[in-house]
């Protein structure tokens, strides 16, 4: 009998006893997103840490983002979180970002910046909807925000325009970086012929050291003084990249490429898919904000590519329009899709290095997009 009631006491008290159906769907929504990661490899360094961490946050009873005070009394996970709150691990992810990021495609070709701001579309198109909808302004904006196809800038707008949506627009603007191979391709093959994406471009130009030194101090300079609320993302942008090319702080690009990169996504992948709590998450403005960042990213794609096309007939065919889908600032995830389209269609063809110039163009896009919507709102 003694025994009867302390496992009963025991299952009274367990996860089990207050699980709901809450917790099973978004157990079950994590469970995809593991299968995408795994089997799929789908940007599996993003998509299995918000996978994992969205099951830990919705275990009854675990506390994991559990928000009280004092503050070392908040569970694990909410500690960790403070890092995406604060803009943090966002612009830290820019720094090692930015120095893993060649921009010499976009220097030998300044014409993939035009291409880079043509996937700004989707944004623009993202936030229109969304006001239509009934959102607020400085909602519509962290909305619109996902269709750059930039987890870190979208963090960073919606936790100064609309926190109390951080869970959904993080979630999706990562969820949807990570099926860039699933969305992009029919988008592009609806909107290009078999002879455009056969199209064969000609390789570029060297691009000296001096150039690639004075690039990211020039950018940040202009783009800063423009819109001053970006300064933090770029500015740690092009601080990577500067250790990149110096050829003097190995040791710092080192650290910025791999280590920190590494522990910085570890911490904001799993803190992003915590804030996917079941009670919270499972609401008609989180559908609406799903469906409205899946328009923005198809949109961003659609201008991309229409833009590509446009290029092409100006230049009589040398530019190939599938390169335009790599405005879209998921670096370098973007630039491989356009490579292994275009490939099947040419197999002598190689785009990657073109795609990666309107790739890069697209970080800058997207910050300044960012900054324009700061600006307005903020």
């Amino acid at each position: 009998m003694i025994f009867v009631n302390a496992l009963s006491g025991i299952l009274g008290e367990s996860g089990f006893a207050a699980l709901t159906w809450q917790n099973c769907v978004m157990f079950l929504v994590s469970f995809i997103l593991l299968y995408l990661a795994i089997k799929k490899q789908f940007e599996p360094l993003l998509l299995l840490p918000i996978a994992f961490g969205m099951m830990l946050s919705n275990l009854p009873q675990a506390n994991l983002m559990l928000e009280t005070e004092p503050w070392y009394d908040q569970g694990v996970l909410r500690i960790i979180y403070g890092g995406v709150k604060s803009n943090l691990f966002p612009c830290l992810i820019f720094m090692g970002v930015g120095s893993m990021t060649d921009f010499a495609p976009l220097i030998a070709n300044p014409i993939s910046l035009l291409l880079g701001s043509a996937a700004q579309f989707g944004i623009y198109i993202a936030f229109t909807v969304a006001v239509a909808l009934g959102f607020a302004p400085q909602e519509a904006a962290a909305i619109g925000i996902i269709g750059g196809a930039d987890g870190p800038t979208a963090i960073y707008v919606t936790n100064t325009l609309a926190p109390h949506l951080l869970a959904p627009i993080a979630v999706a603007a990562y969820s949807y970086m990570a099926l860039i191979p699933l969305i992009q391709p029919p988008i592009m093959k609806a909107l290009t012929t078999k002879k455009e994406r056969e199209t064969k471009m000609v390789a570029l130009r060297p691009v000296s050291k001096a150039e690639k030194i004075v690039f990211p101090v020039v950018v940040v300079l202009f783009t800063a003084l423009l819109l001053p609320s970006v300064a933090p993302l770029l500015g740690l942008l092009m601080l990577g990249n500067l250790f990149k090319e110096s050829g003097v702080t190995a040791r710092l690009s080192d650290t910025a490429q791999n280590a920190l990169m590494n522990i910085v996504t570890i911490m904001l992948g799993t803190t992003v898919g915590a804030t996917a709590n079941g009670e919270i998450f499972l609401s008609l403005a989180t559908i609406k904000i799903i469906c409205l960042g899946l328009m923005a990213f198809a949109c961003a794609t659609v201008g991309g590519v229409l833009f590509g096309k446009l290029l092409y007939y100006i230049t009589g065919g040398k530019i190939n329009p599938l390169i335009g889908s790599a405005g879209v600032s998921a670096v370098p995830m973007a630039a491989r899709v356009a490579q292994v389209e275009g490939r099947k269609y040419n197999p002598t063809n190689f785009l990657l290095m073109h795609a990666m110039g309107p790739n890069v163009a697209g970080v800058i896009g997207s910050a300044v997009a960012a900054g324009v919507f700061l600006i307005m709102f903020g």
